[in-house]
């Protein structure tokens, strides 16, 4: 079955337009690379400054290609770099045992 990655980012208030601006402008980054299953930016509603960004991959060896890869390259960019909008990062991975959608 899949494998998920969530990260954990800690953005403070003033930061969460620029974070969700910088994730729209990044449409299509992941969305083409093998193994890629699903991803969703998750805004917190209440009680916490994190956010979550939830991917889905086919297996870890597709997660590893894709961090190694087109997610390095892109974060290795020449020139300056904008001030990071978290002020901290964490991942969780997990397996997925068991999954549902709605009934037809």
């Amino acid at each position: 079955m899949s494998v998920v990655k969530i990260n954990v980012l800690t953005v403070p208030a003033e930061q969460r337009e620029v974070l969700e601006r910088r994730f729209a402008s990044r449409a299509g980054a992941v969305e083409g690379s093998d193994g890629f299953e699903w991803f969703e930016l998750l805004r917190p509603v209440e009680g916490t400054d994190q956010y979550l960004v939830y991917t889905r991959w086919r297996d870890e060896e597709s997660f590893r290609a894709w961090m190694e890869g087109p997610m390095k390259e892109a974060h290795q960019g020449g020139g300056e770099r904008p001030r990071p909008a978290a002020s901290g990062s964490q991942v969780w991975s997990f397996e997925v045992v068991q999954q549902a959608g709605p009934k037809a």
